[in-house]
């Protein structure tokens, strides 16, 4: 909780570099778990096809980029990334300790 608004203000604002790239990176990380089955499956259809993948997991290629994209273009999405990303920059300044993301496991 923010008692002095000078210093609310302060902590929540944004360098370009956490805008550009640690936001974003974690918004690729949480896209890809919320979309693990498309991953799965695309993963799954290149390693059976091997260098006809090109062609042959088109529509794999195509549902993850569609899931993907919806979340990379999702401004609710961004937010709750960019509060999660906060929330550990505020963790590290007050501890000196980087926390490191848990991924989602799934029983495959």
């Amino acid at each position: 909780m923010c008692y002095n608004s000078q210093l609310c203000d302060e902590s929540s604002k944004l360098r370009h570099v956490e805008k550009d790239v640690l936001i974003p990176q974690i918004m690729r990380e949480r896209a890809k778990e919320l979309c693990s089955e498309k991953v799965q499956a695309f993963t799954k259809c290149c390693q059976e096809t091997g260098l006809l993948m090109v062609v042959k997991c088109r529509q794999e290629n195509s549902a993850l980029k569609d899931c993907l994209v919806g979340y990379y273009s999702d401004p609710l999405f961004y937010e709750e990334c960019k509060t999660e990303y906060l929330k550990q920059r505020e963790e590290y300044r007050a501890t000196g300790i980087k926390k490191k993301r848990q991924k989602l496991t799934s029983n495959v």
